[in-house]
């Protein structure tokens, strides 16, 4: 490829995380920051999806168990935890994920839209499958994580 080439293609901007065996990314542009797992305060009534909620630095975000979100079975948080603190619908939440593993740029050219069977994800969060040296990548929706009626609960939790 000439580097003439290479200019013009876009380039994506990510964010890359571990759930499981399995590496994600969310558009960088998304992410506010990615801070270690901290205290989380169950909420009464909280929708099953939010583990609770943190106190970063005065501010009230709900957080998410990203497994849970996924269908995944839960997993005791370790060192690696990590909670990607993002902007979806207007809201800041919080994410748990596994791992944080890098921050990536990569050419838009060598992602392709997701099979339409998608093993253990459900394929509507899914943007787009990265084709990297040794790995694949899954891009992430994160506005199309939470429902409408969801995102509906975590307005009435931020109020």
């Amino acid at each position: 490829m000439t580097a003439q080439k290479v200019e013009n293609a876009e380039i994506l901007q990510l964010v890359s995380f571990l759930i499981g065996e399995e590496e994600y990314g969310v558009d960088i542009l998304l992410v506010q920051e990615i801070i270690r797992m901290m205290e989380i305060t169950k909420v009464p009534n909280a929708p099953d999806f939010v583990d609770g909620v943190v106190n970063l630095r005065g501010r009230i975000i709900p957080v998410i168990d990203l497994r849970t979100k996924l269908g995944m079975a839960r997993k005791e948080h370790d060192k690696n935890t990590r909670i990607i603190v993002v902007e979806v619908a207007g809201k800041t939440v919080g994410f748990i994920v596994d791992a944080v593993t890098e921050v990536l740029r990569i050419p838009a050219n060598i992602t392709e839209p997701p099979p339409d069977i998608v093993a253990g994800v459900n394929a509507e969060f899914i943007k787009a499958v990265g084709k990297l040296d040794d790995r694949l990548l899954i891009l992430i929706d994160l506005e199309k994580i939470l429902s409408t009626q969801e995102k509906i609960e975590l307005n009435r939790m931020n109020n």
